[in-house]
């Protein structure tokens, strides 16, 4: 494939490559943008929420998130002020990033997933004034649990919160119908509109910049505390945008969203990916389901599906996943965590998503930096992450910064546009990231050929060092995925004191297959040299994952470390 005069590649044959310079960026606010948008497709449909039976074109949209904007600021909440948003999918917190975009609160996302000490973190870090929260999902009892952070909540007054163990802590807003004491009511704020109120939206929305901080996504924070990156309108709007016209995206498209909102993968590449072409965001339900998420691809004649690739295999190995006509899928985008290349191509042969794009980057590069093109070689598309996207530049480096040839493995670093501005009130560690150049540093090895196409290889963290062999997980996996009777393979590396490090498998078997750790030495040492073939090779039902689908390697070497001391102690 030829590559566009608009893309620069490095002549000097090293690992740079810089996107292109068209489409042209939005210098506009989400509420600007959304605004043009449902006056462009007012009847075209614009948000379905399954599970809560919502359907609404963009005039019902806007009309619900100008309401909401509203109430919250005749409620005291104004431009800056950070409004966190505890909760699963659903319709409010749809609204909820629309309507602080349109007043310029900072939508801080906290995941579902927290325990009190966590939220704790999360609402002084970054000093929330208001947290909008669902009662319940699945095992957490949210209330229960903002009431035990806070107890002062039940001898004060609703949005008169003083708490010592969240100062700047004063709105609690609880969705559903019940009352709980100390707390507001969601569907309280959505008030009527008068003409006084649209004229405060305009002058506030003239106020604002693109460049302005609009929202908090902490990382995962696998080590240590999670960091607040803070993402601007521009950040993440022209992510969203650049996306939307990767996929080749139209007003008549349906995006199904089964993916977290909290997260970048459902917020930005998701919802704002829908936003920039008027298309229909569709969300299955509140979290995860392989059943409901076919079931409502079928039902809504969806042409894209987002997921991670344990998503894609979960809907793959249903046992009811051959009855669904999923014939209407076109796209999508699979991110999140590495692509195994046989899944890649089950997911284009077996869900009709020919032309499925591999997304790749992180929560600081708001959050994609590459992503594969519909008409690249199919091997680009199995195989690699793609290429910068436009307004994007990327190299790879060594340890000590310097640019590396092409073909060899280094740490992917970018800058452009989708750099984020900081981490929260964190200089510190926001300068340990982002170098005086403005290069953000991933952690991730990767190489680049000479097209500018990268191949994540793996985590910098991730990668083993046995008896001073450099070895790659990734590489291993992908070996696994092709056998015939593994479902799913995570290949990480466990202390060993004569080599430093071992090379250990967990593997998922399929339903019903009948198989031994000699068995997968057999298959691998036919493939890899020896030091490659992992000394401990464990079966597993399934694996220590976030909300968001991302395998948790660092608690897997935990709990092995653990089983393997115990042998050596029994």
């Amino acid at each position: 494939m030829s590559v566009p005069t608009s893309q620069v590649i490095s002549p000097l044959n090293v690992s740079e490559f810089r996107g292109e310079s068209s489409p042209k960026l939005v210098e506009k606010t989400i509420g600007q943008y959304l605004d043009e948008i449902a006056a462009t497709y007012p009847d075209q449909l614009a948000v379905v929420v399954h599970h809560q039976h919502i359907r609404w074109n963009y005039r019902q949209y806007l009309a619900q998130i100008d309401a909401l904007a509203t109430g919250l600021l005749k409620l005291g909440i104004k431009s800056g002020d950070r409004v966190g948003i505890w909760s699963p999918n659903n319709i409010e917190w749809c609204l909820t990033q629309y309507a602080t975009a349109k007043i310029g609160a900072i939508m801080v996302c906290i995941n579902p997933a927290y325990r009190p000490e966590e939220l704790q973190y999360a609402l002084s870090n970054v000093g929330c004034r208001a947290v909008i929260c669902a009662d319940k999902f699945k095992s957490s009892n949210y209330l229960e649990m903002l009431y035990e952070l806070a107890p002062e909540l039940t001898s004060c007054p609703a949005g008169k919160l003083q708490a010592k163990a969240v100062p700047e802590l004063e709105f609690v807003i609880r969705m559903g119908a019940e009352k709980s004491v100390g707390m507001l009511n969601f569907d309280d704020l959505i008030v009527d509109v008068t003409a006084a109120d649209r004229i405060m939206l305009e002058r506030i929305a003239k106020e604002l910049s693109p460049y302005d901080a609009i929202n908090i996504q902490f990382t995962s924070g696998t080590t240590g505390s999670p960091k607040g990156a803070t993402l601007s309108h521009h950040n993440i709007l022209n992510n969203g945008y650049l996306v939307a016209e990767a996929m080749k995206f139209t007003c008549h498209d349906k995006l199904c969203i089964p993916v977290p909102l909290y997260h970048c993968f459902g917020m930005v590449l998701g919802s704002l990916v829908c936003l920039a072409k008027g298309a229909a965001a569709v969300f299955p339900g509140e979290s995860f389901d392989p059943l409901t998420t076919l079931q409502v691809i079928e039902q809504e004649r969806c042409t894209a599906l987002h997921g991670v690739p344990t998503m894609f295999i979960a809907e793959l190995e249903h046992p009811e996943f051959a009855r669904f006509d999923l014939s209407s899928l076109r796209t999508g985008v699979m991110a999140g965590a590495t692509c195994p290349e046989e899944v890649m191509r089950r997911v284009q042969n077996l869900m009709y998503m020919k032309e499925v794009l591999i997304g790749y980057g992180q929560t600081e590069c708001s959050p994609l930096n590459h992503i594969t093109e519909i008409d690249s070689p199919v091997e680009k598309r199995v195989l690699t992450v793609g290429r910068a996207l436009p307004h994007t530049e990327v190299k790879i480096v060594d340890e000590f910064g310097e640019v590396l040839p092409i073909n060899q493995p280094g740490e992917v670093c970018s800058r452009g546009y989708c750099i984020m501005q900081c981490y929260w009130n964190d200089p510190e560690k926001t300068a340990a990231t982002i170098d005086s150049q403005g290069w953000l540093h991933s952690g991730d090895i990767g190489q680049m050929d000479e097209q500018g196409y990268v191949q994540i290889v793996g985590r910098i963290k991730d990668m083993i060092i046995r008896g001073g062999e450099n070895i790659y997980p990734r590489e291993i996996e992908e070996k696994l995925y092709t056998h015939k009777d593994v479902q799913d393979a995570a290949v990480f590396g466990v202390q060993s004191d004569k080599y430093g490090e071992e090379v250990c498998a967990w593997i998922k078997v399929r339903s019903g297959a009948a198989i031994t750790e000699a068995d997968i030495r057999h298959f691998l040492t036919e493939k890899f040299a020896y030091f490659k073939v992992p000394r401990y090779i464990k079966f597993v039902d399934q694996y220590p994952m976030t909300v968001t689908g991302k395998i948790q390697k660092f608690k897997m070497r935990e709990l092995m470390y653990q089983e393997l001391y115990e042998d050596i102690n029994a």
